[in-house]
């Protein structure tokens, strides 16, 4: 995530109360206009494609220290129990205050896993997995006191001594697999800094010096075992993928994945070298395409890309990230990244999160899909609709749809409305059109402005800063979501109207054989 977020997160502190409020009351504005039903055929028994579920198995989180907090624990429970996820990736597990490493009265490493042992203990006791992300530099380790601007300061200079690095990297890996087992480590990925491309790392040339940090990384983790997964180079807006895997490629420096990180408002030059608009709803996808086509162009054509990174801001936009605008852009993002990537990573599950400081209100803006107080936002709601999507994929030309089909048979559509930030929009009528089904009733879910979506309730209540027991009670109501409504068929069609940020879930269970009981 870039720092460029600190000041807008400042600017949304000060401004969320007015900011929620015509959020929560506009939602924006639904013009009640009725337009023609868009017809969507779908033949129950059609040929469909595998369709993984890519985009729920994988979790950012702030810094590594904040998972030894309850209320952090209890967000990422109930993200695992409306999602796949399998695994979570956060800064800062060498940051001074995890206190891996340190130097003896005679200049000698000293390291300490203790925390390490706590953090991952935990994530394993949850049900996930770590994506080690192999930041920050101990101060103690650094070549110079460079630190980033977040409010935790975390030191971004290269290694005062590459000899050292190594050691600690390699007693880090094993130490891992003396306490989990190489079965267990050999699942977990590691990553090797966090957007170097950036401010999060001071070596200059920014590329080169990256470069060296990668290889000898990458080496010592082989050298404990060459079961152990490592990769990069963990960019932001999608860059250096090319020249990264050309270099390992020439070098013969081990490299088991690519990563690098998108949001949907990242500027188009930095992705894409041009300055031609991308719009919010193409940005996070059309870089994914771009990434694919370099790594099936490049000497390692099969290597897996994981985007450890990704959100529609990299801002703290309130109407944005705490909004119903969520649900359908993940959906239009799951759509068309489709095919072209084997894992993105949603920034952040929690608002446990503290890169601007600890928070101050409930809704500011902040990344993660659930608020603080335990606040469910519409993103997770919308997640965990997209959750129970079939796994397979029937083609449809249809824009702004999703045709499944799970394995039991049922049939499972999702359907939004797109609009832009701070754009009205119209309702969108669909009429479903059902071949080769037997149902009858269909079950139908909603994330919108009215469904699953605390802001209003957030704005009855008058934004408050530190909202009370009471008030959090009423609140994480607001923002659960509804029993899904059973609608019957007409005939074999089915007739709805999705609003403005709007995201609608359709299940037609599969019909019993009779003659099979």
């Amino acid at each position: 995530m870039s720092s460029v977020a600190l000041h807008s997160m400042t600017t949304w502190l000060t401004g969320v109360m007015i900011g929620a409020m015509v959020v929560a009351n506009s939602a924006l504005a639904v013009v009640p206009v009725m337009a023609t039903p868009e017809d969507v055929s779908i033949d129950a028994q059609a040929a469909a494609h595998p369709f993984p579920h890519y985009w729920e198995h994988m979790f950012g989180s702030g810094r590594a220290i904040l998972s030894l907090r309850e209320s952090w624990r209890d967000d990422l429970r109930t993200v695992s129990s409306v999602t796949s996820a399998a695994y979570v990736r956060f800064h800062g597990i060498l940051n001074d205050e995890v206190g891996v490493y340190t130097e003896g009265p005679n200049g000698e490493s000293v390291y300490n896993f203790s925390y390490v042992d706590q953090i991952y203990d935990g994530l394993l006791a949850n049900g996930v997995r770590p994506i080690v992300e192999l930041s920050f530099m101990p101060a103690k380790l650094a070549q110079a006191e460079t630190r980033h601007s977040f409010w935790y300061r975390p030191v971004i200079a290269p290694p005062k001594d590459y000899g050292r690095w190594d050691g600690l990297i390699t007693a880090l890996a094993r130490h891992l697999v003396d306490r989990y087992g190489i079965g267990e480590v050999s699942q977990w990925y590691f990553e090797v800094w966090n957007e170097p491309n950036l401010d999060f790392w001071a070596g200059e040339p920014k590329q080169s010096t990256y470069w060296a940090l990668y290889e000898h990384t990458a080496r010592r983790l082989k050298e404990v075992d060459a079961r152990l997964r490592v990769g990069g180079p963990a960019t932001a807006q999608a860059a250096w993928i090319t020249e990264f895997i050309r270099h390992c490629k020439e070098q013969g420096i081990p490299l088991d994945f690519v990563s690098t990180h998108v949001y949907g408002d990242d500027p188009p030059e930095g992705v894409f070298g041009s300055k031609a608009p991308v719009p919010r709803r193409e940005m996070v996808c059309r870089a994914v395409d771009k990434v694919h086509a370099e790594i099936k162009a490049s000497p390692l054509p099969d290597l897996p890309l994981l985007m450890t990174e990704f959100n529609a801001t990299f801002l703290n936009r309130s109407e944005i990230t705490d909004a119903p605008f969520m649900g359908p852009w993940l959906a239009e993002t799951i759509s068309r990244c489709d095919g072209l990537v084997q894992e993105m990573s949603y920034w952040a599950l929690s608002d446990v999160f503290e890169e601007a400081g600890v928070v101050q209100r409930p809704f500011y803006g902040g990344y993660g899909l659930i608020a603080a107080g335990h606040i469910s936002k519409p993103a997770l709601n919308a997640l965990a609709l997209l959750h129970r999507l079939g796994e397979e994929r029937i083609p449809s030309a249809v824009p702004q749809s999703l045709l499944t089909r799970r394995k039991d048979g049922a049939l499972v559509v999702a359907l939004w409305n797109y609009t832009d930030v701070d754009t009205a929009g119209v309702p969108r009528t669909v009429r479903l059109q059902f071949t080769n089904t037997r149902s009858h009733t269909a079950m139908v879910e909603r994330v919108d402005r009215e469904h699953g979506n605390a802001l209003l309730e957030y704005a009855r209540l008058g934004a408050p800063r530190y909202p009370t027991r009471a008030e959090l009670a009423r609140l994480r109501s607001a923002a659960s979501m509804t029993l899904p409504t059973s609608m019957p068929l007409t005939g074999t069609s089915l007739t709805l109207t999705v609003p403005p940020h709007g995201l609608v879930l359709i299940t037609l269970a599969a019909a019993r054989d009779k003659r099979a009981l």
